[in-house]
């Protein structure tokens, strides 16, 4: 833990300050329970918002994915939604922390709530360009003790396509959903896309050189009928396990990963 870990978690017990993107964002984050990493800046780095566009992160956390966007996309607003309240409270401190508040928001809403309920929270039809999400992609049987963790990891058989049902609604004709999932389930990743959405792309993500991917990064346009691309693999470190000059020009300078133009 750093010197300022250690200041935030005296004045705040259970909450450290963590840097992202090589330090240009500072973010609070429980100690216990799920913590962000690498998934929520890749899948940052994978979405192509522009500015003055509209993006609503479903299962923000305390917003690492969302806030990375907004801050490499300046001019774009941001709704950051996530179902715990004190990760809530976390995410929209930390756009404040990062001064980022006046263009990012954050709200207490469960994904699978009924539509009503986001239109409630002021999150309407048609109204986004771009939704990002890592729902929880664990299966059952790899269920974590710890609560938080589970409830940010554990999928049931119908996580995906609900969570990509409620990106299609909020997600005007021809907008993008950008999101993160296990390799092994690809087949699903393909299944619950094609009820709303066409054009897909995946990026595999392997951790070495001549190792399996164990994660694919996708993305999709809503109503399109374009075929499906799969792009050549983004590779995370080489065989020493040193991170790889692309991973580090992603994950610390905050650079977009190789997909095609949407």
């Amino acid at each position: 833990m750093t010197e300022t870990s250690t200041k935030i978690a005296a004045r705040h017990p259970g909450i450290s300050e963590d840097a992202i993107l090589g330090g240009r964002l500072t973010l609070g984050q429980p100690l216990r329970g799920h913590r962000f990493g690498h998934d929520a800046i890749l899948l940052a780095a994978a979405t192509p918002a522009q500015a003055g566009e509209r993006a609503v992160e479903l299962g923000a956390g305390v917003g690492a994915a969302g806030l990375a966007l907004a801050w490499r996309v300046a001019g774009l607003d941001v709704s950051l939604v996530e179902i715990d309240p004190a990760l809530t409270a976390l995410s929209q401190e930390n756009a404040k922390r990062n001064g980022l508040a006046a263009r990012v928001r954050s709200v207490c809403l469960d994904v699978a709530v009924p539509l009503s309920a986001y239109v409630a929270a002021g999150l309407l039809p048609g109204s986004a360009d771009q939704v990002l999400m890592n729902p929880p992609f664990n299966p059952p049987q790899n269920a974590s003790p710890d609560r938080g963790r589970r409830m940010a990891r554990t999928a049931s058989d119908e996580t995906l396509s609900a969570w990509l049902r409620a990106a299609a609604w909020l997600l005007r004709s021809s907008g993008v959903v950008t999101f993160i999932w296990r390799a092994d389930g690809l087949a699903d990743v393909l299944t619950a896309l094609a009820a709303d959405f066409g054009a897909i792309s995946l990026l595999p993500i392997h951790p070495k050189p001549g190792i399996a991917a164990i994660r694919v990064l996708a993305r999709a346009k809503k109503g399109s009928g374009g075929p499906v691309s799969l792009l050549p693999g983004f590779v995370l470190a080489d065989a020493d396990g040193r991170p790889s000059a692309d991973a580090e020009a992603v994950l610390r300078d905050g650079a977009v990963l190789p997909f095609p133009e949407s």
